[in-house]
């Protein structure tokens, strides 16, 4: 699958202060057009061919990547394997020519039905192909719910990972679901998804620029 999308991205406020910032402060985006996001690879139970797209928000402050068959389940109807779905993205981003670029957070999405005691995870991480860097997190759902959840990861401006200036590398992103029956009633079906159908569920990567 290979997705073609034209995106401009957003830029962190300056830094004030008495102090000169340990770490400079990134720049203004360069044109609209001036970066093309290819995705080369989606492979993972949790995102089957034709299953995954990713687009440009209307501000171009941001790209998402939506995801239509990504659920893990467990207890009745669950097949033994559905406990844990993963999804690995490749993504080739074109840079424009002097700037470089960072992932500052990121708004995960979804909608979770966890019968009492039944529990959930979501974990994700991204890095540039090569480099040794990698930003992770997890998250934690406890039953019962029914109903969408949210969660925003933040990167500090002093921890921003950036692709190294002039160099041409994949962005990774890694994301994993999991349920587990835990204390609940295995009679009942519990699951935790990313799907999106409607174009309200989805994964929300925000960019910070740099001039090399």
């Amino acid at each position: 699958m290979r997705t073609s999308l034209a995106a401009g991205m957003t830029m962190f406020a300056a830094l004030t202060g008495a102090a000169a910032p340990a770490v400079a402060a990134p720049a203004p985006p360069p044109r609209a057009t001036g970066m093309v996001i290819d995705v080369v690879s989606a492979n993972g139970s949790g995102c089957p061919l034709g299953t995954t797209a990713v687009t440009v928000s209307p501000d171009s402050k941001a790209f998402t990547v939506t995801y239509s068959e990504f659920t893990a389940q467990v207890g009745a109807g669950a097949k033994p394997t559905s406990f844990r779905k993963n999804c690995q993205l490749g993504l080739n981003v074109h840079v424009p020519h002097g700037y470089t670029y960072a992932i500052t957070s990121t708004d995960y999405r979804g909608f979770a039905h966890l019968e009492r005691g039944a529990t959930a995870t979501q974990t994700s991480f991204y890095y540039f192909q090569g480099e040794s860097t990698t930003t992770r997190s997890r998250h934690t759902f406890a039953g019962p719910i029914d109903g969408n959840w949210q969660r925003t990861d933040v990167v500090g401006v002093g921890s921003l990972s950036f692709l190294p200036c002039g160099e041409q590398r994949y962005l990774n992103v890694n994301t994993e679901l999991r349920a587990g029956v835990g204390r609940s009633d295995k009679r009942k079906t519990s699951f935790i998804t990313m799907d999106s159908t409607d174009g309200k569920l989805d994964t929300v990567y925000h960019v910070a620029w740099k001039k090399c």
